[in-house]
Protein backbone atom coordinates (compact mmCIF):
# COMPACT_ATOMS: atom_id res chain seq x y z
CA UNK A 1 0.00 0.00 0.00
CA UNK A 2 3.10 2.51 1.02
CA UNK A 3 4.36 1.75 -2.16
CA UNK A 4 1.67 2.00 -4.12
CA UNK A 5 1.30 5.51 -2.68
CA UNK A 6 4.88 6.41 -3.69
CA UNK A 7 4.39 5.62 -7.12
CA UNK A 8 1.33 7.91 -7.55
CA UNK A 9 2.80 10.85 -5.30
CA UNK A 10 2.90 13.31 -7.45
CA UNK A 11 6.22 15.07 -7.87
CA UNK A 12 6.15 18.82 -7.52
CA UNK A 13 9.11 21.00 -9.48
CA UNK A 14 12.20 22.22 -7.47
CA UNK A 15 10.95 25.54 -8.37
CA UNK A 16 8.11 27.44 -10.29
CA UNK A 17 7.90 31.26 -11.06
CA UNK A 18 5.03 33.54 -9.56
CA UNK A 19 3.85 36.92 -10.72
CA UNK A 20 4.27 39.24 -8.09
CA UNK A 21 1.39 42.01 -7.74
CA UNK A 22 3.30 45.29 -6.98
CA UNK A 23 6.64 45.74 -6.19
CA UNK A 24 7.21 48.76 -4.17
CA UNK A 25 8.79 51.55 -6.85
CA UNK A 26 11.88 52.00 -4.21
CA UNK A 27 13.09 48.42 -4.60
CA UNK A 28 11.77 48.78 -8.39
CA UNK A 29 14.63 51.57 -8.82
CA UNK A 30 17.37 49.64 -6.59
CA UNK A 31 16.55 46.53 -8.99
CA UNK A 32 16.78 48.54 -12.11
CA UNK A 33 20.03 50.78 -10.96
CA UNK A 34 21.65 47.76 -9.71
CA UNK A 35 20.92 45.76 -13.28
CA UNK A 36 22.72 48.85 -15.30
CA UNK A 37 25.71 48.60 -12.69
CA UNK A 38 26.08 44.81 -13.61
CA UNK A 39 25.89 45.83 -17.49
CA UNK A 40 29.29 47.69 -16.40
CA UNK A 41 30.52 44.96 -14.79
CA UNK A 42 30.25 43.25 -17.75
CA UNK A 43 31.48 45.93 -19.85
CA UNK A 44 34.45 45.86 -17.43
CA UNK A 45 35.18 42.16 -17.92
CA UNK A 46 34.72 41.36 -21.33
CA UNK A 47 36.67 44.28 -22.60
CA UNK A 48 39.90 43.21 -20.32
CA UNK A 49 39.29 39.83 -21.59
CA UNK A 50 39.28 41.47 -25.50
CA UNK A 51 41.69 44.21 -24.69
CA UNK A 52 43.28 43.64 -21.07
CA UNK A 53 43.01 46.82 -19.56
CA UNK A 54 41.95 47.20 -15.86
CA UNK A 55 38.32 48.02 -14.91
CA UNK A 56 39.45 51.75 -14.14
CA UNK A 57 41.24 52.19 -17.26
CA UNK A 58 38.20 51.40 -19.54
CA UNK A 59 35.90 53.87 -17.37
CA UNK A 60 38.71 56.48 -17.37
CA UNK A 61 38.60 55.98 -21.15
CA UNK A 62 34.69 55.99 -21.43
CA UNK A 63 34.38 59.04 -19.41
CA UNK A 64 37.30 61.11 -21.11
CA UNK A 65 35.83 59.96 -24.78
CA UNK A 66 32.67 61.07 -23.58
CA UNK A 67 33.65 64.41 -21.22
CA UNK A 68 37.07 64.65 -21.56
CA UNK A 69 37.19 68.27 -23.99
CA UNK A 70 34.16 70.75 -23.96
CA UNK A 71 33.57 69.64 -28.02
CA UNK A 72 32.89 66.00 -26.69
CA UNK A 73 30.07 67.05 -24.14
CA UNK A 74 28.54 69.12 -26.70
CA UNK A 75 28.69 66.34 -28.80
CA UNK A 76 27.16 64.17 -25.66
CA UNK A 77 24.47 66.10 -25.49
CA UNK A 78 23.55 66.74 -29.06
CA UNK A 79 23.37 63.01 -29.71
CA UNK A 80 21.47 62.87 -26.51
CA UNK A 81 18.93 65.53 -27.37
CA UNK A 82 18.36 63.79 -31.06
CA UNK A 83 18.13 60.54 -29.63
CA UNK A 84 15.34 61.71 -27.43
CA UNK A 85 13.56 63.89 -29.44
CA UNK A 86 13.04 60.53 -32.07
CA UNK A 87 12.30 58.72 -28.80
CA UNK A 88 9.79 60.58 -27.56
CA UNK A 89 8.24 60.88 -31.21
CA UNK A 90 7.18 57.21 -31.40
CA UNK A 91 6.35 57.23 -27.87
CA UNK A 92 2.46 58.74 -28.68
CA UNK A 93 1.92 55.88 -30.78
CA UNK A 94 3.37 53.12 -28.75
CA UNK A 95 0.77 54.55 -25.83
CA UNK A 96 -1.76 53.38 -28.34
CA UNK A 97 -0.39 50.31 -29.10
CA UNK A 98 0.49 51.00 -32.91
CA UNK A 99 4.25 49.54 -33.24
CA UNK A 100 5.60 52.58 -35.08
CA UNK A 101 8.61 50.72 -36.17
CA UNK A 102 9.08 53.56 -39.33
CA UNK A 103 10.85 56.31 -36.74
CA UNK A 104 14.38 55.76 -38.89
CA UNK A 105 12.90 56.34 -42.30
CA UNK A 106 10.38 59.57 -41.09
CA UNK A 107 12.79 61.17 -39.84
CA UNK A 108 14.98 60.51 -42.56
CA UNK A 109 13.28 61.52 -45.30
CA UNK A 110 12.78 64.86 -42.81
CA UNK A 111 16.68 65.34 -43.03
CA UNK A 112 15.89 65.08 -47.17
CA UNK A 113 13.45 67.22 -47.39
CA UNK A 114 15.26 69.95 -45.16
CA UNK A 115 18.20 69.05 -46.86
CA UNK A 116 16.19 70.50 -50.27
CA UNK A 117 15.08 73.40 -49.16
CA UNK A 118 18.89 74.46 -47.65
CA UNK A 119 20.35 72.98 -51.37
CA UNK A 120 17.79 74.62 -53.48
CA UNK A 121 16.69 77.76 -51.95
CA UNK A 122 19.74 78.44 -50.80
CA UNK A 123 20.73 82.39 -49.96
CA UNK A 124 17.65 83.32 -52.41
CA UNK A 125 15.60 84.22 -48.83
CA UNK A 126 17.05 85.23 -45.13
CA UNK A 127 18.23 82.87 -43.02
CA UNK A 128 15.11 82.83 -40.49
CA UNK A 129 12.74 82.22 -43.30
CA UNK A 130 14.80 80.11 -44.93
CA UNK A 131 14.91 77.80 -41.41
CA UNK A 132 11.36 78.19 -41.10
CA UNK A 133 10.93 76.88 -44.68
CA UNK A 134 13.05 74.26 -43.91
CA UNK A 135 11.13 73.27 -40.39
CA UNK A 136 8.17 73.20 -42.30
CA UNK A 137 9.43 70.85 -44.94
CA UNK A 138 11.08 68.08 -42.91
CA UNK A 139 7.97 68.21 -40.29
CA UNK A 140 5.22 67.92 -43.14
CA UNK A 141 7.44 65.06 -44.94
CA UNK A 142 7.74 63.34 -41.55
CA UNK A 143 4.30 63.60 -41.07
CA UNK A 144 3.36 62.16 -44.48
CA UNK A 145 5.35 59.61 -44.30
CA UNK A 146 3.71 58.20 -41.28
CA UNK A 147 0.19 59.08 -41.76
CA UNK A 148 0.11 56.81 -44.57
CA UNK A 149 0.40 53.60 -42.69
CA UNK A 150 -1.91 54.66 -40.38
CA UNK A 151 -4.50 55.48 -43.09
CA UNK A 152 -4.05 52.19 -44.06
CA UNK A 153 -4.33 50.66 -40.83
CA UNK A 154 -7.14 53.02 -39.71
CA UNK A 155 -9.08 52.04 -42.75
CA UNK A 156 -7.95 48.39 -43.87
CA UNK A 157 -6.57 47.18 -40.53
CA UNK A 158 -3.30 46.78 -41.86
CA UNK A 159 -0.02 45.09 -40.10
CA UNK A 160 1.37 48.78 -39.04
CA UNK A 161 4.54 47.17 -37.61
CA UNK A 162 5.51 45.30 -41.44
CA UNK A 163 4.24 48.96 -43.13
CA UNK A 164 6.37 51.53 -41.05
CA UNK A 165 9.23 49.33 -41.32
CA UNK A 166 9.05 49.01 -44.99
CA UNK A 167 8.39 52.68 -45.38
CA UNK A 168 12.52 52.85 -43.90
CA UNK A 169 13.43 51.14 -46.94
CA UNK A 170 11.85 53.24 -49.40
CA UNK A 171 12.99 56.46 -47.64
CA UNK A 172 16.51 55.07 -48.04
CA UNK A 173 16.24 54.31 -51.20
CA UNK A 174 14.48 57.78 -52.08
CA UNK A 175 17.14 59.81 -50.12
CA UNK A 176 20.18 57.69 -51.54
CA UNK A 177 18.64 58.40 -54.93
CA UNK A 178 19.16 62.08 -54.49
CA UNK A 179 22.24 62.09 -52.64
CA UNK A 180 24.00 60.21 -55.55
CA UNK A 181 21.91 63.60 -58.16
CA UNK A 182 23.45 66.28 -55.72
CA UNK A 183 27.26 64.46 -54.45
CA UNK A 184 30.36 65.58 -55.94
CA UNK A 185 31.89 64.27 -57.70
CA UNK A 186 28.21 62.93 -59.19
CA UNK A 187 28.16 59.05 -58.20
CA UNK A 188 30.42 59.42 -55.24
CA UNK A 189 28.08 59.48 -52.15
CA UNK A 190 29.25 62.83 -50.90
CA UNK A 191 27.03 65.82 -50.91
CA UNK A 192 29.53 67.54 -48.47
CA UNK A 193 28.69 70.73 -46.20
CA UNK A 194 25.68 72.64 -48.20
CA UNK A 195 26.02 76.42 -47.78
CA UNK A 196 29.37 75.96 -46.16
CA UNK A 197 30.04 79.82 -47.31
CA UNK A 198 27.31 81.27 -46.17
CA UNK A 199 26.01 78.97 -44.15
CA UNK A 200 22.21 79.27 -45.06
CA UNK A 201 19.96 77.09 -43.36
CA UNK A 202 22.42 76.74 -40.62
CA UNK A 203 21.12 76.93 -36.33
CA UNK A 204 24.07 78.74 -35.32
CA UNK A 205 24.47 79.04 -31.74
CA UNK A 206 27.42 81.02 -31.37
CA UNK A 207 29.76 80.05 -29.16
CA UNK A 208 27.94 76.91 -27.54
CA UNK A 209 27.33 74.50 -30.18
CA UNK A 210 23.68 72.45 -30.74
CA UNK A 211 22.90 74.56 -27.64
CA UNK A 212 19.86 75.59 -29.23
CA UNK A 213 19.39 71.88 -30.85
CA UNK A 214 19.19 70.82 -26.87
CA UNK A 215 17.02 73.48 -25.76
CA UNK A 216 14.30 72.73 -28.41
CA UNK A 217 14.06 69.12 -27.58
CA UNK A 218 13.75 69.65 -24.04
CA UNK A 219 10.81 72.16 -24.45
CA UNK A 220 9.27 69.26 -26.97
CA UNK A 221 9.86 66.86 -24.77
CA UNK A 222 7.86 68.99 -21.49
CA UNK A 223 5.14 69.67 -23.88
CA UNK A 224 4.86 65.86 -24.99
CA UNK A 225 4.51 64.51 -21.86
CA UNK A 226 2.40 67.41 -20.83
CA UNK A 227 0.12 66.24 -23.72
CA UNK A 228 0.01 62.86 -23.42
CA UNK A 229 -0.64 63.00 -19.33
CA UNK A 230 -2.97 65.90 -18.71
CA UNK A 231 -4.87 66.49 -22.11
CA UNK A 232 -7.90 65.33 -23.59
CA UNK A 233 -6.17 64.22 -26.58
CA UNK A 234 -3.70 62.42 -24.48
CA UNK A 235 -6.27 60.90 -22.41
CA UNK A 236 -7.58 59.09 -25.65
CA UNK A 237 -4.36 57.50 -26.75
CA UNK A 238 -4.29 55.81 -23.69
CA UNK A 239 -7.84 54.76 -24.19
CA UNK A 240 -7.76 53.73 -27.91
CA UNK A 241 -4.38 51.86 -26.17
CA UNK A 242 -6.08 50.02 -23.57
CA UNK A 243 -9.30 48.60 -25.88
CA UNK A 244 -10.46 50.05 -28.76
CA UNK A 245 -14.08 48.76 -28.31
CA UNK A 246 -13.92 50.20 -25.14
CA UNK A 247 -12.81 53.37 -26.60
CA UNK A 248 -15.77 53.55 -29.74
CA UNK A 249 -18.43 52.53 -26.74
CA UNK A 250 -17.40 55.60 -24.79
CA UNK A 251 -17.80 57.80 -28.42
CA UNK A 252 -13.92 58.32 -29.23
CA UNK A 253 -13.64 58.25 -32.40
CA UNK A 254 -10.35 55.09 -33.36
CA UNK A 255 -9.88 56.00 -36.76
CA UNK A 256 -9.52 59.98 -35.92
CA UNK A 257 -7.13 59.04 -32.85
CA UNK A 258 -5.02 56.47 -34.85
CA UNK A 259 -4.28 59.58 -37.62
CA UNK A 260 -3.95 62.47 -35.37
CA UNK A 261 -1.65 60.46 -33.06
CA UNK A 262 0.88 59.03 -36.11
CA UNK A 263 0.58 62.52 -37.64
CA UNK A 264 2.02 64.07 -34.68
CA UNK A 265 4.73 61.19 -34.06
CA UNK A 266 5.90 61.92 -38.15
CA UNK A 267 5.85 65.55 -36.92
CA UNK A 268 8.32 64.94 -33.80
CA UNK A 269 10.11 63.01 -36.49
CA UNK A 270 10.46 65.92 -38.97
CA UNK A 271 11.83 68.21 -36.01
CA UNK A 272 14.50 65.56 -34.98
CA UNK A 273 15.17 65.69 -39.02
CA UNK A 274 15.20 69.21 -39.40
CA UNK A 275 17.30 69.91 -36.38
CA UNK A 276 19.89 66.84 -37.60
CA UNK A 277 20.20 68.40 -40.92
CA UNK A 278 20.21 72.53 -39.99
CA UNK A 279 21.60 71.89 -36.50
CA UNK A 280 24.52 69.36 -36.52
CA UNK A 281 24.94 67.86 -39.79
CA UNK A 282 24.18 70.42 -42.85
CA UNK A 283 24.60 67.91 -45.04
CA UNK A 284 22.55 64.88 -46.56
CA UNK A 285 23.85 61.22 -46.95
CA UNK A 286 21.78 58.02 -46.78
CA UNK A 287 22.48 57.08 -42.97
CA UNK A 288 22.02 60.89 -41.88
CA UNK A 289 20.02 59.22 -38.65
CA UNK A 290 22.53 56.49 -38.46
CA UNK A 291 19.83 53.99 -36.83
CA UNK A 292 18.60 56.53 -34.24
CA UNK A 293 15.36 55.42 -35.22
CA UNK A 294 15.59 52.08 -33.70
CA UNK A 295 17.40 52.61 -30.88
CA UNK A 296 14.72 55.41 -30.13
CA UNK A 297 12.24 52.26 -29.42
CA UNK A 298 14.78 50.54 -27.23
CA UNK A 299 14.88 54.33 -25.30
CA UNK A 300 10.83 54.65 -25.50
CA UNK A 301 10.03 51.11 -24.15
CA UNK A 302 12.93 51.15 -21.50
CA UNK A 303 11.38 54.65 -20.25
CA UNK A 304 8.03 52.75 -20.33
CA UNK A 305 6.71 55.94 -22.57
CA UNK A 306 7.51 58.33 -20.10
CA UNK A 307 8.95 61.19 -22.03
CA UNK A 308 10.55 62.43 -18.64
CA UNK A 309 12.32 59.05 -18.01
CA UNK A 310 13.54 58.41 -21.17
CA UNK A 311 15.95 61.59 -21.40
CA UNK A 312 17.79 59.28 -18.64
CA UNK A 313 17.76 56.31 -21.17
CA UNK A 314 18.70 58.03 -24.20
CA UNK A 315 21.85 60.00 -22.01
CA UNK A 316 22.77 56.43 -20.62
CA UNK A 317 23.24 55.16 -24.32
CA UNK A 318 24.56 57.95 -25.56
CA UNK A 319 27.47 58.10 -22.95
CA UNK A 320 27.46 54.24 -23.99
CA UNK A 321 27.84 55.09 -27.75
CA UNK A 322 30.74 57.72 -27.17
CA UNK A 323 32.44 56.34 -24.47
CA UNK A 324 33.11 52.90 -26.58
CA UNK A 325 33.86 54.38 -29.77
CA UNK A 326 37.09 55.78 -27.46
CA UNK A 327 38.07 52.53 -26.83
CA UNK A 328 37.89 51.70 -30.67
CA UNK A 329 39.60 54.15 -31.56
CA UNK A 330 42.40 53.73 -29.33
CA UNK A 331 42.95 50.24 -29.75
CA UNK A 332 41.81 49.68 -33.67
CA UNK A 333 39.07 47.35 -32.89
CA UNK A 334 35.85 46.66 -35.06
CA UNK A 335 33.15 49.33 -34.48
CA UNK A 336 30.79 46.60 -33.45
CA UNK A 337 32.81 46.79 -30.18
CA UNK A 338 30.60 49.45 -29.87
CA UNK A 339 27.48 48.46 -29.76
CA UNK A 340 28.51 44.89 -28.00
CA UNK A 341 29.18 47.27 -25.14
CA UNK A 342 25.78 48.68 -25.48
CA UNK A 343 24.33 45.77 -25.62
CA UNK A 344 25.41 44.29 -22.46
CA UNK A 345 23.58 46.86 -20.61
CA UNK A 346 20.81 47.10 -22.21
CA UNK A 347 20.36 43.22 -21.54
CA UNK A 348 20.32 43.43 -18.62
CA UNK A 349 18.00 46.47 -17.92
CA UNK A 350 15.71 44.30 -19.62
CA UNK A 351 16.47 41.03 -17.96
CA UNK A 352 16.10 42.90 -14.35
CA UNK A 353 12.27 43.43 -15.72
CA UNK A 354 11.74 39.89 -14.96
CA UNK A 355 12.86 39.79 -11.56
CA UNK A 356 10.74 43.25 -10.86
CA UNK A 357 7.20 41.35 -12.40
CA UNK A 358 8.21 37.87 -11.87
CA UNK A 359 9.19 35.87 -8.61
CA UNK A 360 11.13 32.44 -8.27
CA UNK A 361 10.08 30.27 -5.42
CA UNK A 362 11.12 27.37 -4.33
CA UNK A 363 9.72 24.26 -3.20
CA UNK A 364 9.66 24.13 0.45
CA UNK A 365 11.63 21.30 2.71
CA UNK A 366 8.13 19.26 3.79
CA UNK A 367 7.02 19.03 -0.30
CA UNK A 368 10.66 17.63 -1.05
CA UNK A 369 9.90 14.45 1.57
Amino acid sequence: MASELKANKVHEPLFHLAKRDNMPRHKALLIRIASIAVGFVFICVFAFLIVGWNPADILSTMLDGSFGTPNRRWDLFEKTAILLCISVAVTPAFRMRFWNIGAEGQTLISCLAAASCMKLIGTRVPNPLLLLIMLGAAVLAGAIWAVIPAIFKAFWNTNETLFTLMMNYVATQVTSYFVYIWSVPRGSGHVGVINSDSRAGWIVSGQYPYLLNILIVIVMTITTYIYLNYCKQGYEISVVGESENTARYIGINVKIVIIRTMLISGALCGLAGFLIVAGADHTIIANSVGGQGFTAIMVSWLGKFNPLIMSFFAFLLSFLGKGAKEITTLTGLDSAFADIITGFVIFCIIGCEFFIHYSIRFRRKEDKA
